[in-house]
């Protein structure tokens, strides 16, 4: 075996962690590490919440790589998490790409997770999980919106892996919990009517708070066509959402996520 053929390929490694502190009635920046391709921008903020953005520097995903967020939001505190832009999975030659979350919401405190849309490209993997750990007086938003390939680009996908594992607690206590996985042939999963009945963009929006039962019927009314619905129980509202993809997704998206944020727009760097 020649030296060129134990090249192994290079692969992308991340980890960040932000932790915040209320301090004179604003959020304010408590612990914050970043290394590798995982990196966190704060914009100025001048309403005393802050907005984070994360940022993978390697400028996508592809079998082998890894990234790891961590972000704490401490008592008395609101943060916004988001994403620079859509995360890319692309083609993999081997392996599956990794990125693990873990969110903390301390008492009082809020957090709403916001990432752009992951685009899934023809014969990419990713295995994702997304741990939230709440205090028993914290609200939480998430967001989690894929597209299987590009509609406007001609793009599709017809073979890939794609997982998504979700754990939420309050107070230590299992609140919600679930498991997607899109495996082998993407294309015929996408086209059963019980799965997505055709259409390429997806998206779970989740909120709990005492007030979700109050936002039910308002979030029933935003997404009453096929494909998407609403539910809740034990102060968690849940909102499903399917659209032939990603513009019409956001034109659904959107007004959802401002109804959940109390009449206050998607983050800065989401655009129509």
């Amino acid at each position: 075996m020649t030296a060129l053929a134990q090249i192994r390929p290079q692969r992308a490694k991340g980890r960040a962690r932000l932790v915040t502190k209320a301090l004179a009635g604003r959020t304010r920046l408590d612990v914050f590490y970043q290394e590798g391709a995982a990196k966190i921008r704060m914009p100025e903020s001048f309403d005393g919440r802050m907005e984070a953005v994360l940022i993978n520097t390697s400028g996508g995903l592809t079998g082998g790589d890894r990234i790891d967020w961590t972000v704490e939001a401490g008592a008395d505190t609101h943060v916004t998490v988001t994403t620079q832009a859509c995360e890319r999975v692309y083609r993999s030659s081997g392996g599956h790409a990794s990125v693990d979350t873990v969110l903390k919401v301390g008492a009082d405190a809020a957090l709403h997770w916001l990432p752009q849309e992951t685009i899934l490209f023809d014969q990419g993997a990713l295995k994702r999980s997304l741990d939230v750990n709440l205090a028993a007086s914290a609200r939480f938003l998430g967001l989690e919106a894929v597209l299987l390939g590009r509609k406007a680009m001609g793009e599709s996908v017809t073979s890939g892996l794609f997982r998504d594992s979700w754990r939420i607690r309050r107070a230590g206590r299992l609140i919600h919990a679930e498991e997607l996985r899109l495996d082998g042939d993407i294309a015929d999963l996408q086209a059963r009517k019980a799965v997505l009945s055709g259409n390429r963009a997806f998206a779970t929006l989740l909120y709990c708070g005492p007030d979700a039962e109050a936002k039910l019927a308002a979030a029933r009314a935003l997404v009453d066509r096929p494909g998407c619905g609403a539910s809740h129980w034990n102060d968690k509202l849940i909102l499903r959402l399917t659209a032939s993809e990603g513009f019409e997704l956001r034109k659904i998206l959107i007004p959802a996520i401002s109804l959940l944020r109390n009449g206050a727009a998607p983050p800065k760097v989401w655009h129509l």
